[in-house]
């Protein structure tokens, strides 16, 4: 399963991404059987610090991801120093709320996963930016999800600039 990876926007944005499996091996064979190439493994990503930390959703990456005690770590790390993570899909309510990185937070999920966060009161958002946190709830959400990050990075202006040309939005 892969982490760290962010939607074609913050890309555009010329943002440095990087891609890194949680698994022995650089292939991910996504939950709907979409092959991806990680740039690195989590044991030499996780050497690193970043700007920015985001887990993709789906179960089977989320319940991965919330046994990775190397992810999770990096994960407490990055909220220690303040930085932005976040999290899309099942990856809140199975990563993130379970290891406290939501504690105090306001967050989104997969609305099936809902129940599983402590504090409600936003779940029906797209998309939840509390703080350095940053949350959305699917794949149909992915797109704002990626802009938010942009506009937390690269403000508002270039976010609404990749908007209009990923017509996201109206010209």
């Amino acid at each position: 399963m892969a982490i760290v990876l962010v939607p074609g926007p913050l890309d555009q944005a010329k943002a440095n991404i990087v891609v890194a499996s949680v698994g022995d091996n650089l292939e991910i064979l996504a939950s709907r059987k979409v092959k991806l190439v990680a740039d690195q493994l989590l044991d030499e990503a996780a050497k690193l610090t970043y700007d920015l930390v985001v887990l993709p959703g789906g179960l089977g990456g989320a319940q991965a991801f919330a046994k990775s005690d190397k992810l999770v770590n990096l994960l407490k790390k990055q909220a220690e120093s303040n930085k932005p993570y976040g999290a899309i899909c099942a990856s809140p309510a199975l990563v993130l709320g379970p290891h406290g990185l939501l504690n105090g937070k306001k967050a989104t999920a997969y609305p099936a996963m809902c129940d599983k966060l402590s504090d409600q009161s936003h779940i029906h958002n797209r998309v939840v930016v509390d703080g350095n946190l940053i949350t959305s709830r699917g794949p149909g959400t992915s797109m704002e999800f990626a802009l938010g990050t942009v506009e937390k990075f690269f403000g508002r202006p270039k976010a609404l600039e990749l908007a209009k040309a990923l017509l996201v939005v109206r010209q």
